[in-house]
């Protein structure tokens, strides 16, 4: 009696704890906070369900299998982060909507951008399944290793056709994101990610489907949650229910929704681009110089598994940009340009405290190479693995306040309509990365890099991050300052109640 009357009680507040934030009232650091720590856990997740998956191949898979699979991911990234960068950005109009109480408007957008997710979808299977073999290629994956080449290939496939399931549930999670509501993407998150897992035992245990079952579990797991969270929301949310009428979209409207959600996509792409090229780099310290690649691959293990970390503690991050993105669209939407900066600047004050919390976790977790035994067996750890980790792990985190006010500003300047200066940012760094990871290397080395260059030519490849960061920030100081910290003379900055 007393678990069903506790089970009762969970039950009872999952309604109270997916009630919509109100970001345009209150206290604003307490209200970004409050929006934020659902967003924060998300991305986490996100972080737990993409190692799980890659642990769960690992044990199962053959090892060439699983070097295919793991070869495939920045091909993956650049076109599903495309498609989230899209969705993120549509979901800006729709913050507006919600912030000066359009619910016709609100209806609209979502019919929008129920048209432009499947558009997108169809574009971006139709060229990632065409240009396929020919990315592979780009990556050095080809034919002549065709164990390694038919697992990518087939992963990549599967997970290309099933692009519609990814844009579908980053789609209705920005919607649900801009009515305020952070904590039902992160319910149906946590059911994706138990899933994904079931799905991948099942599928590579008992039925040995292989880097094809892989990819269909992800697949499965993301069209599943996808399916609940929209049956969820458009029962929870009268307002979401469009009419005939809001079918009706104007060019217009569709015309609002593409310069916010494109500019963002192809950043995140950018971004993406970025990543492949600094891992390129990074390459060159496991070959000799006649080519031949170094037993154990220490670069390639060590900045590997220190990317894994950085990406963990960047989940902080993403959830507050997320959360600043929404707060801002919202209050731009009302028109309260105060507001606004007020919960701009403390939202770099919490950016601050989430550095210092980072720095501080990077570097008990960098004592000994403890982060390496997390994410690889103790057989790929070595003395050079953790040299070359912990020297990309020390270059990023004592800059990483720079990622975090590149995060904020981004997402904040994005929340007042300029997706124009976001664009730039991601432009200028992909541009600053490439720079530095093709010049600097070799001029701190003297020489051409291989696996004999000094550990400060290493260091000088890691620059590549905070040096990108740095770029893409000097770009938005100019409409941070312009449009969000500058108050018009007839602007009162009392404070609200």
């Amino acid at each position: 009696m007393k678990t069903e009357k506790t089970k009762s009680g969970t039950l009872s507040r999952l309604p109270r704890l997916s009630r919509p934030v109100d970001l345009t009232r209150g206290t604003p650091w307490k209200v970004i906070l409050l929006y934020a720590a659902p967003i924060m856990l998300s991305y986490l997740l996100q972080q737990i369900y993409v190692l799980t998956d890659a642990i769960i191949c690992g044990q199962v898979l053959r090892a060439e299998e699983v070097a295919g699979v793991n070869d495939t991911f920045a091909l993956t990234f650049i076109f599903l982060q495309f498609a989230f960068g899209c969705t993120a950005g549509f979901g800006v109009i729709t913050a507006n909507c919600v912030g000066c109480a359009d619910d016709k408007g609100v209806r609209r957008s979502f019919a929008t951008q129920i048209y432009l997710s499947l558009g997108i979808s169809a574009v971006l299977t139709v060229l990632s399944v065409g240009l396929l073999p020919q990315m592979l290629r780009l990556i050095n994956v080809t034919p002549d290793n065709k164990t390694v080449y038919g697992a990518a290939y087939i992963y990549c496939l599967i997970i290309f056709i099933g692009i519609a399931a990814q844009v579908g549930y980053n789609f209705i999670c920005g919607i649900l994101r801009a009515l305020g509501d952070s904590f039902t993407p992160l319910l149906f998150l946590v059911i994706s990610t138990l899933l994904n897992v079931g799905l991948d035992i099942l599928f590579l245990v008992p039925l040995h489907m292989g880097p094809a079952g892989a990819a269909a579990a992800t697949v499965l797991a993301q069209l599943l949650s996808f399916i609940g969270c929209m049956v969820y929301s458009l029962i929870k949310y009268e307002k979401l229910r469009p009419t005939e009428e809001d079918f009706r979209v104007p060019a217009s409207a569709v015309r609002a929704h593409l310069r916010q959600g494109v500019p963002l996509g192809l950043q995140f792409s950018i971004l993406a681009i970025g990543i492949i090229v600094m891992q390129g780099a990074v390459v060159e310290f496991d070959l000799t110089a006649s080519g031949a690649m170094v037993a154990g691959t220490p670069a390639q293990n060590g900045f590997g598994a220190a990317s894994k970390l950085i990406n963990f503690l960047m989940a902080a991050f993403n959830g507050l940009g997320t959360a600043i993105l929404g707060y801002n669209a919202q209050n731009f939407g009302k028109g309260d340009r105060v507001r606004i900066r007020r919960g701009t600047l403390q939202a770099f004050v919490i950016m601050l405290v989430i550095f210092g919390v980072c720095l501080a976790a990077g570097a008990s977790l960098s004592a000994g190479g403890a982060y390496q035994y997390i994410f690889m067996s103790a057989d790929k750890v070595s003395e050079a693995s953790i040299r070359f980790g912990n020297t990309y792990l020390l270059v990023d985190l004592a800059l990483y306040c720079i990622l975090g006010f590149l995060f904020v500003a981004r997402s904040a300047v994005q929340g007042v309509s300029r997706p124009g200066y976001v664009l730039g940012a991601g432009i200028a760094e992909l541009c600053a990365r490439m720079l530095i990871c093709a010049f600097l290397p070799e001029i701190v080395n003297g020489a051409p890099i291989d696996a004999s260059a000094s550990p400060l030519a290493f260091a000088a490849v890691c620059a590549g991050d905070p040096g990108a960061w740095l770029a893409a920030s000097l770009v938005l100081t100019l409409p941070l300052f312009r449009f969000i910290l500058r108050i018009p003379p007839h602007t009162s900055d009392a404070r609200e109640s």
